[in-house]
């Protein structure tokens, strides 16, 4: 991946994994990268996120990769906690909308923009985990990645999204792996057209397209970045 020497790019959720290979991944292109994670700033909290932007001058590309499940495990819906539903939803889509609100103003002044959010295969078709609200949330994020195409593509802003497959990125991901035990693990991978599991990486090459001058006349699509997953 290159031609993004002179872009800034903040990418939110880089304490680890996709958001960390992300990161990287960009940084290699020639992009001046700003990581975030929520120990560095409240991405759920409007005045914290004005206050992160508020000192990073424009943003040209932005990578809304901050999420996951909040520690929370699949329950039945009349024992989901109204605060264990929105933790999730504010995890994964309230700072989408936050932190792509902070960055419009600035991309639409100078006429372009990369906006990449980081849905999940969950929003393409149910979660594996069970946890109703992640996946009503990242179903949320894809909506919004179509209507915020139509609404800034005229400013010259591209806005896209990618639906990972599983990948142990985390130690979320990492307990859901160990949790479906080998039979479970032989049976996710042969659900998998190309029977293995997916790296940060993968990801990271997709949000590099996405985020490249190449692009510049793909918005509002989503990518099912899951070894063939979604096909079965």
């Amino acid at each position: 991946m290159s031609g993004l020497s002179g872009r800034t790019a903040v990418v939110t959720g880089t304490a680890h994994g996709i958001g960390s290979a992300i990161a990287q991944s960009l940084r290699e292109a020639g992009a001046s990268v700003h990581g975030v994670d929520k120990d560095a700033a409240d991405l759920t909290d409007p005045a914290a996120v004005s206050q992160f932007f508020a000192g990073l001058g424009v943003i040209d590309v932005l990578v809304n990769n901050a999420g996951g499940v909040c520690g929370q495990v699949g329950r039945p819906l009349e024992e989901v906690a109204d605060d264990d539903w929105h933790d999730v939803v504010a995890a994964n889509l309230t700072t989408t909308f936050l932190c792509t609100r902070a960055v419009v103003p600035a991309m639409k002044d100078q006429g372009w923009g990369r906006i990449i959010n980081i849905s999940s295969g969950a929003g393409l078709t149910v979660s594996k985990t069970g946890i109703q609200a992640y996946a009503s949330a990242k179903a949320a994020v894809i909506g919004f990645t179509r209507q915020m195409a139509h609404e800034l593509g005229p400013a010259g802003i591209t806005v896209n999204c990618i639906a990972p497959g599983f990948i142990r990125s985390n130690p979320a991901s990492e307990r859901q792996w160990q949790a479906y035990g080998l039979d479970g693990q032989r049976r996710l991978l042969e659900g998998i057209a190309t029977r293995r599991l997916g790296e940060p990486a993968d990801i990271a090459n997709g949000v590099g397209f996405f985020a490249s001058e190449r692009s510049g006349w793909v918005t509002g699509q989503v990518i099912a970045i899951d070894g063939g997953s979604a096909l079965l």
